[in-house]
């Protein structure tokens, strides 16, 4: 899936336009990349659904610090105004 992602984004990007020209690929030819792209993608999320990881988690090291830290806040107790 990585491979067929990359190689369409990497054609698109070759054929991209330059300041003005007309894109070299035909209006079809550009609609069936996005859904080729929407496929890989779909498909991507069900994998990564199915191994129960998060959408945008991304690989780190186990012995890398988290990004974030979760605190533990305490109701405070009755307080009395004088």
């Amino acid at each position: 899936m990585r491979a067929m992602r990359k190689t369409l984004t990497s054609i698109v990007r070759d054929c991209a336009p330059r300041d003005g020209q007309p894109s070299p690929l035909a209006e079809p030819t550009v609609e069936n990349i996005r859904m080729c792209l929407g496929m890989i993608s779909a498909r991507e999320a069900e994998l990564a659904e199915s191994l129960g990881l998060a959408r945008n988690e991304r690989p780190h090291y186990s012995d890398e610090p988290p990004a974030a830290e979760v605190l533990q806040f305490v109701a405070p107790t009755g307080r009395k105004d004088n």
